[in-house]
Order: structure tokens, then C-alpha cells, then sequence
């Protein structure tokens, strides 16, 4: 499971909204300049463009790439459900790859300048932008925070303030995949679906997974009930009621099925 960091930078030009016809070509907008600083995140080959930010990243393995071949991934599926017309990512990575294994930068939403219909011709004021970074294992999201943030105020010109909100973060967390436990699981989960599961990474990120581990030692046994398209964080975000039920009976089993479990 990955991690995360969270940010928001501003950009601020004048000191209110200026008419474009009159400062337009005299005066820095800041929404233009929050676009230029945003295209410096990423290289030509989608790597994220942070100095460091990799530092410390592991390489995939060979057992994690055979395990991924593995599993029953459709690109067309993907291209469908996603209605995009090509993938896009990291060059040199699978999808798989580049969702649950590497470290990603994403700019989830941007602010500034006049947003009603029709035309106003300003210059904004200022503008902004959130940003996540969603973390592999050994990357500290406060050290990939002050990393973000250094590399913003350095790209942008003086003819602009810049303030860099960090939120805090998370980082990843790598459990298990073997043992008597995950197989008490599984026992679990066949009750309840009527197939064997197949065990996976998973690209999202739950912060208290990674307090368990480094506070506590605990590693954490997840389980999904729910299908990669079941729209989560879009609209029309649902939960199959078959799914609901499946679960309910896998959750029923589990309790014994770790009883069963010596040590």
C-alpha cells in the first residue's frame, strides 16, 4: 500500500484582479506562472522532476513483476471503464507497475482568476493549486513535502510570491503475503466468494496501516470486497449490495478461521 503527502501551493501577483487590456504584458499572472511551475514536475519520460525525489526508492524486484504477471489485468478493460484513449505513466513501468509500485505526483485541483460564464478579462490576483504524492516504502513524506516545496520557490520567478501549504502525509507500507495468518484469510474469503483469492498491491493509501507498523510493529491484514469500478472518489461511488453480502459472509468466516491459527 502506498503512502502519501499532500500540499497546495499559492501564487500570488497583484494585489487584486487588474484589467488585462491596461496591465496585460506589464504584469506577471499568476495563474500562467502556477501552469509553468506545474509543467516542471514531471520530465518527458513522466518521472516526477523533483531533485531527490527518488532517493531511496527500491527497484522492483523480479518475484513482484512475476507476481503481477500473474494476475488477470485487461489494458482494454482498463481503456474502457476509464473512457481515456491511451494509458500514460512512467516510461519504462507497466500499469500495475506504475500504480502500486512506484511513486506518483498528481496535481488533483487548480484555482484562480474568474471561474462564471462568459468572458472577464483580469489578470488574477492569484491562483492555486493541491497537489499529492502518493509514497513507496522508505520515502518520508515530510522529507518529500520539503523537497516539493523547495523546488517550487526555485522555478518561479521573482515577479511572484509563492507559499507552499504541507499537509502532512503517510508513508507506504509493504505486508506480507505468505504465512498462516494470510492463509486463514484466504480460507476466509473462498467461503464467502467461492474462489481462491489472488493477493495484490494496492495504490491507495490508509495512514493508520503504516502507524501500526512503525508504532506498534503490527503488520495489518487487508481485505477488499470491493471491483476496480466501483468509481471510488467519483461521482456515483457505490458498493455492489452482491459484494456487500459476499463480504459479510467472509467477515463471518474469518474469525474462525483464525482460531484456528497456532502461535
Amino acid at each position: 500500500m502506498r503512502g502519501i503527502a499532500a500540499a497546495e501551493v499559492f501564487v500570488y501577483g497583484p494585489n487584486r484582479d487588474l484589467h488585462s487590456g491596461s496591465f496585460g504584458g506589464a504584469i506577471a499572472n499568476p495563474v500562467n506562472i502556477l501552469c509553468e511551475m506545474i509543467g516542471t514536475l514531471h520530465d518527458k519520460n513522466n518521472r516526477v522532476a523533483i531533485p531527490g525525489f527518488y532517493a531511496g526508492v527500491k527497484p522492483i524486484s523480479t518475484w513482484e513483476r512475476r507476481q503481477l504477471r500473474r494476475l488477470p489485468f485487461s489494458q482494454k478493460r482498463l481503456l474502457k471503464e476509464t473512457g481515456v484513449p491511451t494509458l500514460y505513466g512512467e516510461k519504462g513501468y507497466t500499469t500495475l507497475e506504475r500504480t502500486w509500485c512506484r511513486p506518483t505526483l498528481d496535481v488533483n485541483g487548480i484555482k484562480g482568476g474568474y471561474q462564471g460564464e462568459g468572458s472577464k478579462t483580469i489578470i488574477p490576483a492569484w491562483a492555486s493549486a493541491k497537489i499529492t504524492m502518493r509514497l513507496v516504502d522508505d520515502m518520508d513524506p515530510k522529507d518529500i513535502l520539503n523537497k516539493l516545496e523547495k523546488h517550487l520557490l526555485k522555478v518561479a520567478p521573482k515577479a511572484v510570491k509563492v507559499k507552499v501549504n504541507k499537509y502532512g502525509g503517510a508513508r507506504g507500507v509493504t505486508v506480507p503475503v505468505d504465512g498462516p495468518w494470510l492463509e486463514a484469510a484466504a480460507r476466509a474469503i473462498k467461503k464467502g466468494f467461492g474462489k481462491d483469492p489472488v493477493f495484490m498491491k494496492e495504490g491507495g493509501s490508509i495512514p493508520v496501516v503504516a502507524d501500526f507498523k512503525t508504532i506498534l510493529g503490527l503488520d495489518t491484514l487487508l481485505i477488499g470486497f470491493g471491483q476496480s469500478d466501483d468509481n471510488i472518489h467519483s461521482p456515483n461511488e457505490r458498493f455492489r449490495v452482491r459484494d456487500f453480502e459476499r463480504g459479510c459472509l467472509t467477515a463471518a468466516a474469518l474469525p474462525f478461521e483464525l482460531a484456528k491459527v497456532n502461535g
